[in-house]
């Protein structure tokens, strides 16, 4: 599942998603699994939208892999193909090798340079792969 459009001037899912596309997802991270009439009411509290424009942006996370769908009786509900954490996973992991593969050292010496800013915990498994990276070879 590869996300077309990164948006580098957004934050956080607002990044991977259009603003009602973070929400839904949002939600459904939120409450794992809901029908389409469902999501429009958490939505409503914030802003008035019709079932049928909450309906296309589900299936159209559905379309994309994001969602997954189950019947049950006459009622269609909804749940997150990955969790919040798999997915930021599999996406920084993508952003990742796309930024290597198109500036190569220059992505690498920037990753260092930001480390000035990281919390320790970080710079110890940054430390312990480099070391185990370093046995392989």
């Amino acid at each position: 599942m590869k996300i077309q459009h990164f948006k580098f001037s957004e934050k956080g899912l607002n990044r991977f998603f259009g603003p009602l596309e973070a929400k839904i997802m949002d939600i459904l991270w939120t409450h794992r699994e809901l029908s389409i009439k469902e999501v429009q009411i958490k939505l409503e509290q914030e802003k008035n939208l019709s079932f049928n424009t909450v309906m296309t942006v589900m299936n159209r996370l559905l379309e994309k892999g994001l969602l997954g769908k189950r019947l049950e009786g006459r009622t269609s509900l909804y749940h997150p193909a990955y969790t919040k954490d798999e997915f930021m996973e599999i996406q920084s992991k993508e952003i990742t090798h796309e930024l290597l593969e198109d500036f190569g050292s220059l992505v690498v010496t920037h990753m260092i340079d930001a480390l000035d800013e990281a919390d320790s915990d970080l710079l110890l498994k940054l430390e312990e792969k480099i070391k185990a990276l370093k046995k392989d070879t």
